[in-house]
Formats: structure tokens, C-alpha cells, sequence
């Protein structure tokens, strides 16, 4: 048994080039510095992928090994490896890719789109892939201007996903909002109200309470208005009737 164990540190330190990258992966990846099988590519982010169908279980045959260990998320896996990992696939990509071109050649472009046949993604904004995420969504601020300091977005960089026209989501489809009216004067700009309901807000105690005095004058004067109204309907009433008696 220790023997067993000195011959897996021996032939760790030689499959991971050394006391540091055996260490790198035993603090990062687990067992994977002791996990050994058949190279089988990597991708453009160092993603190294391996197999051994005789030693491991089926589930547990086919790895990643990332190429940042201290940065690794699993939307880093290129999608055109996700399928061979989960055993959708079981020839690797690029046995696929000449397949792939050929076929690509009899699919006609019938129209201009943002989401071509040849990369099913859409439209990308110029951070693409930002930090080798395949899955767009998570390249997305957090707001007010600060990016995303857990991807390493930068502030005030766009979101590299693809939004249609008219999500709230595309430059497109937003529109700034107007003020209405300013309750400090045009000249000022100090309490400027986007809406009715919001003019409320903005208001003092003091001019509330003017407001509700002015809404019961304006109450109190119609009424004396519909009461006068309806003593001159009368009296002409009676003219018209005959003789008006103590008029």
C-alpha cells in the first residue's frame, strides 16, 4: 500500500511537471493530481480534457483539468466540449469539426440575422468570451457603473450577451424619462417631477397641506356655484308659472 502511494506521488510529479504543479492541483482540483488517463484535447482557455474508460466508472471517465485553476467556472468549458463531458458525444470536437464544415456548406443564408447558422449565439458586444465564460449571462454588470468585480468585469462595460429589440435589456429600447414639471420653477431644476405621483413625494408638509386647502376651496366654491344655479332654475320656474308671490 505504500508503495502504491509513493509510485502515485512519483508519477504525479511527473504528469504535473513538478512539486508546484502537483500542489497547485491537490489544493485546487482534489483528486485530480492522483487521476490519470488518456489526453484527449484542450481549447483556447488551456482546458486540458482527459479519458480512462478502464480504471474509473462511467461518470466519472471523462475530465476537465482547467488551464486557471484559481479562476475556473464551469461555463469555462468550451460548449462543443460540454457534450463530450456529459457523454452526449462520445467522439471528442475535433474529430467532428471537418463533419461540421462540410455539412455547413448545404445550409443557405436565406436572409441577413444576428444569429447566424454557423454560431447559433447571436449578436456579441467587442468583451466576448471574457475570461473564456462561454455562457454570455454571466459577462453582465451588477449596475451603477462598477461592472462585475466577480467575473473582473471593468466599469462601465457593456454586457456581452445578446438581448432581442425591445428587451429592456437593449440600448434600443431605452428611453430616458422626461420630467414634467419642476415643483421649485422651470429655472431651477431643484424638485423636478417625473409624474403626478411623484410630484407628491417631492412635496413639503406645508405645501401638501396648501394643496388640500385649495382642492376644499375649489370643492366649496362648486358647490355655491351648484347651489346658485339651482335657486336661479327655481325662480325662473315660478316666473314662468304666474304670479310669484313675496318675490
Amino acid at each position: 500500500m505504500v508503495w502504491g502511494v509513493v509510485q502515485n506521488f512519483r508519477a504525479s510529479l511527473k504528469y504535473r511537471g513538478g512539486w508546484k504543479g502537483l500542489i497547485d492541483h491537490m489544493y485546487t482540483n482534489g483528486d485530480y493530481p492522483f487521476k490519470f488517463g488518456s489526453y484527449m484535447g484542450c481549447d483556447a482557455a488551456g482546458n486540458r480534457y482527459y479519458e480512462n474508460r478502464v480504471d474509473y466508472p462511467f461518470g466519472q471517465h471523462r475530465w476537465v483539468e482547467p488551464g486557471d485553476s484559481h479562476n475556473f467556472d464551469s461555463s469555462s468549458i468550451a460548449p462543443e466540449w460540454h457534450g463530450w463531458m456529459t457523454s452526449m458525444n462520445d467522439e471528442p470536437p475535433q474529430h467532428s469539426d471537418m463533419m461540421i464544415d462540410e455539412k455547413m456548406k448545404s445550409i443557405p443564408q436565406m436572409c441577413r440575422s444576428d444569429n447566424p447558422m454557423s454560431k447559433h449565439v447571436g449578436h456579441t458586444e467587442p468583451i466576448s468570451n471574457f475570461h473564456n465564460m462561454h455562457n454570455q449571462s454571466q459577462v453582465r454588470s451588477r449596475g451603477y457603473g462598477i461592472g462585475n468585480p466577480v467575473v473582473g468585469l471593468p466599469p462601465f462595460a457593456k454586457d456581452a450577451y445578446y438581448s432581442q429589440p425591445g428587451s429592456p435589456y437593449n440600448d434600443s429600447s431605452r428611453v430616458m424619462a422626461a420630467p414634467i414639471g419642476d415643483l421649485d420653477g422651470a429655472k431651477s431644476g431643484g424638485r423636478a417631477y417625473k409624474s403626478l405621483k411623484w410630484k407628491e413625494r417631492l412635496m413639503t408638509p406645508e405645501e401638501k397641506a396648501e394643496k388640500e386647502n385649495k382642492k376644499q376651496m375649489i370643492a366649496y366654491e362648486g358647490i355655491k356655484q351648484i347651489k346658485l344655479s339651482l335657486k336661479q332654475q327655481r325662480l325662473a320656474e315660478m316666473r314662468g308659472s304666474g304670479t310669484i308671490v313675496g318675490a
